[in-house]
């Protein structure tokens, strides 16, 4: 295995106030990930467009990794509207080029050199994204150091029952933060109960090495079966969120792939996520400070 890390999904532009910026969860996740120095790639789809060529453009000169595939389709875009707290608001387009992300040889063979892949229920919307995902994730080698993470990223209304119960069926660590665990516990019937109570019963239910809680200022908890690990959220000038969650995941996947705790883990996830909103943008630059704790 040439453990491969994997975000695999939507590739897109968000569009923000000060003017466009490269976006989308998967290439938040490897692009932070092989900052840390780990072997990461891109999986998406893009427009035979202008918006597209300068995706490609900009994972090159980003010098990540990627396997994306042109197809007929609009690059997609993402209106992002932020609050007086820096917080994001998306208007995301339909019948995009990442709704189409095709299965081929090329990309089962990645697949089967995959240690870890990072996924979400956005690029799941559409038939053929998800069944490519689905596709990816049987074709990884099973064991015990292989990771399917599932960030759960729910986004306007593009997710349903099934393709949340199904993906946390195939993932091994589930990402989700305060109220997207509100929204799972009300779809799936667990209303009322302590939200550790809610996060108890889901690592039970589908078998999970580990669920990730993100509670926003209130910190952030990784249960593991018969253990919980918290941090407190620093206090920092936010510049935005956008990416900030992505920053978090893949800090948190490069620690555990290198062999530190999870607490180790969790404390170097935090600080990272920490130090992406105090920057403008999903993509900043890591200091050598963040970097040399996995060096």
């Amino acid at each position: 295995m040439n453990d491969i890390i994997v975000g695999m999904g939507e590739a897109l532009w968000d569009v923000l106030p000060e003017g466009k910026k490269l976006g989308g969860a998967p290439a938040n996740f490897a692009y932070h990930v092989s900052q840390f120095g780990l072997n990461s790639r891109v999986v998406s789809a893009v427009g035979q467009d202008k918006l597209g060529a300068e995706i490609l453009e900009n994972f090159r000169e980003k010098n990540l990794n990627c396997m994306i595939e042109s197809v007929p389709y609009p690059t997609g875009t993402v209106q992002v509207e932020l609050d007086a707290e820096g917080v994001p608001c998306y208007d995301i387009k339909e019948g995009v080029a990442w709704d189409n992300i095709p299965y081929t040889k090329a990309l089962e063979g990645l697949a089967r050199q995959t240690r870890a892949v990072c996924f979400g229920s956005l690029a799941q919307r559409s038939i053929v994204s998800r069944e490519t995902i689905h596709q990816f994730l049987d074709a990884m080698p099973e064991g015990p150091d292989t990771l399917k993470i599932f960030d759960i990223n729910l986004r306007q209304s593009f997710y349903t029952k099934e393709i949340l119960c199904d993906s946390f069926s195939r993932c091994n660590i589930l990402k989700i933060n305060d109220e997207e665990l509100v929204t799972v516990s009300r779809m799936f019937g667990y209303p009322g109960i302590d939200l550790k109570d809610k996060c108890w019963i889901l690592l039970a239910k589908y078998n999970l090495k580990m669920l990730i809680l993100t509670c926003g200022v209130n910190g952030s908890y990784v249960f593991t079966p018969g253990h919980i690990s918290f941090v407190e959220t620093p206090k920092v000038e936010v510049a935005d969120t956008v990416g900030a969650g992505d920053s978090f995941t893949a800090a948190f996947t490069a620690a555990i792939l290198k062999g530190r705790s999870v607490e180790e883990a969790h404390r170097l996830a935090v600080d990272t996520s920490a130090f992406v909103c105090t920057q403008q943008g999903a993509m900043p630059v890591f200091p050598e400070t963040l970097i040399g704790r996995l060096s």
